[in-house]
Formats: C-alpha cells, sequence, structure tokens
C-alpha cells in the first residue's frame, strides 16, 4: 500500500467561482469544469446467467445493431448523438453524423 496522497492537477474552486451571476444563473466557468462520462455504444442484447456462465474466450455474443448501423454516442448515459468508427493515430474514435436536438434530449432525463 502506498502511504503518499495524491494531489489533484487542479485547485478546487473557489467559493468566489460558485457565486451567482444573477438569481437563477450558474457560472459557466464552474459547469465547464464540470466531468462526465462519454461512452460509445456499438449494441445490446439480453442474454440468460446460464448462457452467460457458458461464455468462454472465442464465444460470440451477438448485438441488436445491423453491421453499418451508426453508434450511439452517450454522455451520462443519455444518447446525444450518433456516427461512425474512425481511427486517429492508432486510437479509435467517432466521427458525428447525427446530433441529437437538445429538446430531445432534455425529454429523456
Amino acid at each position: 500500500m502506498n502511504d503518499t496522497t495524491e494531489t489533484p492537477d487542479e485547485t478546487p474552486p473557489s467559493s468566489e467561482e460558485f457565486q451567482v451571476s444573477q438569481p437563477g444563473n450558474i457560472n459557466p466557468e464552474v459547469l465547464q469544469n464540470i466531468s462526465v462520462t462519454l461512452s460509445i455504444e456499438v449494441g445490446r442484447t439480453n442474454i440468460k446467467i446460464k448462457d452467460l456462465m457458458r461464455l468462454t474466450q472465442g464465444s460470440v455474443v451477438e448485438l441488436d445493431r445491423i453491421a453499418g448501423e451508426p453508434l450511439d454516442l452517450l454522455v451520462n448515459e443519455t444518447v446525444v448523438a450518433q456516427g461512425e468508427v474512425v481511427l486517429v493515430n492508432d486510437r479509435y474514435g467517432i466521427r458525428l453524423t447525427r446530433v441529437v436536438p437538445s429538446t430531445d434530449r432534455l425529454q429523456s432525463i
């Protein structure tokens, strides 16, 4: 176990940064520094536990997406866009082909 504690890369926001500029408004600088989870979903499936327990190396699990269908880009488990897989410097990326309108995103929350 390591007894040293890591210091954060950034200093925590000051109380002034949390001040509301006008009633009902939030300081945009505070919002811009909030971390979110971004994920790409290739597809989904439902599987029985007995079938899950039979999975081994080399097993194939069929997903609900058709090959070539756009992938979902999710932010905190909410679909915000769709796109296609690209390679960027030997890493996977996604090229957005459709952005979900903000009104549709708000309805799914």
